[in-house]
């Protein structure tokens, strides 16, 4: 679909994927890839399904450093791409500054808000789908211990362990939840090594269930698990396939309805924050051929009648980052 150019200059080491037609929509994928198995790729995903469904094209980007950010947004601006969208909260700052300087130019990102008039900002209640996750974790535990593996340790990945934390509980009120984080760079997203430790420490403390949300990381997490003999939990993406009938289910953040969403409007995008959670089916958990022997009906039941009540406002699921603490769990 689109042919690998070099982009010259001291500070631009990336590739930029481009085809022909001015005005055509562009998407930047944060480190980790494309290919993560997770975040990244389920935003690739929804591109895709946008070019198939419009026989339309796109300029896809990814990111090799933290210093190509903003020279990436400009490139792609000034080269007429029209959204551009952009896969996570680190492009807040870089975003800000360049957004004024392309008033006609409109772009998304997601997993942050920058309040600009030409932005629109997509945002996840992570902590709803992770309480689901964490419900059948506590249902299908048999040791009374699961494990929670993060990425980067910020607010964002705590308001997936502490949603997870809640749903363990309320589903076994005296199992223990070990939380970790893999590190406090960027670079934590994409260290499977790192997360096949951590998963391997959590199992000799007794996790018989692992929820990994650490994107290329979490791929480790899953691999240590499967070994192991014990289940993990996978996020963003499903993937339940990677080790069938030895992950639980996946978190679905649906990045990928997101992205699409963003391309289908195209020039038209509208500004903006737009929060996607389980009432207008922004996140939830896999069911599919590869865990369904893993999964009862009694505890898909109780899922899904949870999931129905945070739907409708009768349970609330508590908020890391409404005011950073959680009460089902300590980091």
């Amino acid at each position: 679909m689109s042919l690998m150019k070099s982009l010259a200059g001291a500070t631009c080491a990336f590739a930029l994927l481009s085809g022909a037609a001015a005005a055509e929509p562009a998407i930047i994928f944060d480190l980790g890839g494309k290919f993560d198995k997770s975040f990244n790729e389920a935003a690739f995903n929804g591109a895709t399904r946008w070019a198939e469904e419009t026989g339309g094209t796109f300029k896809e980007l990814e990111m090799q450093d933290e210093a190509q950010r903003e020279q990436a947004l400009r490139r792609l601006a000034e080269a007429g791409s029209n959204p551009v969208v952009m896969t996570g909260f680190a492009f807040g700052d870089a975003l800000n500054k360049v957004a004024p300087d392309f008033p006609d130019t409109k772009f998304a990102i997601i997993d942050m808000v920058v309040d600009q008039p030409n932005v629109k900002s997509v945002v996840f209640n992570e902590h709803e789908g992770s309480y689901l996750v964490g419900m059948m974790a506590g249902l299908a535990t048999k040791t009374g211990t699961v494990g929670f593996i993060g990425g980067m340790d910020i607010p964002l990945i705590r308001k997936f362990g502490c949603g997870y934390a809640q749903g363990v509980l309320a589903a076994n009120p005296d199992a223990k939840v070990i939380l970790n984080m893999t590190g406090t760079t960027p670079a934590a997203w994409n260290d499977p090594i790192k997360g096949a430790e951590l998963a391997k420490g959590q199992q000799a403390q007794g996790a018989d269930v692992i929820y990994a949300a650490a994107g290329g990381t979490g791929v480790g997490v899953l691999q240590a698990a499967a070994d192991l003999g014990i289940l993990s939990i996978g996020v963003d993406s499903n993937q339940n396939h990677l080790h069938p009938g030895k992950v639980l289910t996946s978190m679905l953040k649906r990045v990928d309805n997101a992205v699409y969403e963003a391309f289908k409007e195209g020039e038209n995008l509208t500004p903006g924050i737009n929060v996607m959670g389980l009432a207008n089916d922004g996140v939830g958990y896999a069911m599919d051929e590869h865990n369904a022997a893993l999964v009862t009906p009694e505890m898909q039941a109780a899922v899904d009648a949870a999931a129905e009540k945070i739907k409708s406002g009768e349970l609330v699921v508590h908020d890391y980052m409404s005011d950073n603490t959680c009460p089902a769990a300590t980091f």
